[in-house]
């Protein structure tokens, strides 16, 4: 089969507006849902942060509350140590897009403060966009999708029908009243159509070769999407 590129933040923090440090980096389930959906297909993974860091999960990603429940969180857990790929990722400005038949972003806080504003990111992500080869986005790595500017200014996606991690989310998280700012807002100024669903219940929006979702519980629905693209 071929080959996908997980691209994943490399950020253990979000830096919240009154300067606090927030430990977060990759929600655990929109990494592993579609890892082993791809891996059942018989596609080989390849990880990429910025600098080559081995990331870092959000360790509220794993608990019982965000997972349904012990049972689902120790498989989570479970699936996750077998994600033996994460410990060596390569370098995000290293990325030749032609070695890859998809591209992959996982959510998480993580993204709000590296990938947001990651330059090498957002070429990739106009690159991938350009070249038709199926995208996936899931929750809040859409944050990638704004550091994704072209020479003229605008952004790569504007126009793009997206879903990602909405405001009333983010409220119900706690977070809204903290966050220097919101996802839904930011992509909405950069021209982006966000699609809002309901809370917590999976939402993909799929606008040509762009597959996105608006929380963990979209990212297997949107694995599927990103395989049958495949197909």
């Amino acid at each position: 089969m071929s080959k996908i590129l997980f691209v994943v933040t490399g950020a253990d923090h979000w830096t919240l507006a009154d300067g606090t440090k927030h430990p977060t980096g990759f929600w655990a389930e929109e990494a592993v849902a579609p890892y082993q959906a791809f891996k059942a297909a018989g596609h080989e993974i390849v990880v990429a942060t910025p600098g080559g860091v081995v990331p870092t999960v959000d360790k509220g990603s794993l608990a019982p509350e965000a997972n349904g429940g012990q049972e689902n969180a120790d498989r989570i857990a479970d699936a996750l140590a077998g994600f033996s790929e994460l410990q060596s990722p390569i370098k995000v400005e290293d990325v030749d897009l032609d070695d890859y038949a998809a591209v992959f972003y996982p959510g998480g806080h993580g993204p709000m403060e590296d990938l947001a504003v990651n330059a090498d990111s957002g070429r990739l992500l106009a690159l991938a966009l350009e070249s038709g080869k199926p995208l996936g986005v899931v929750c809040h790595a859409p944050a990638a999708l704004l550091a994704a500017v072209k020479a003229d200014g605008t952004n790569a996606f504007t126009g793009y029908d997206v879903a990602a991690f909405t405001n009333a989310e983010e409220t119900q998280a706690g977070f809204a009243d903290k966050a220097k700012w919101l996802l839904q807002d930011r992509l909405t100024e950069a021209g982006v159509n966000v699609r809002v669903g309901e809370p917590w219940v999976p939402n993909v929006v799929v606008d040509r070769n762009l597959v996105t979702g608006q929380n963990p519980a979209s990212s297997a629905p949107l694995a599927v999407e990103l395989l049958t693209k495949l197909a």
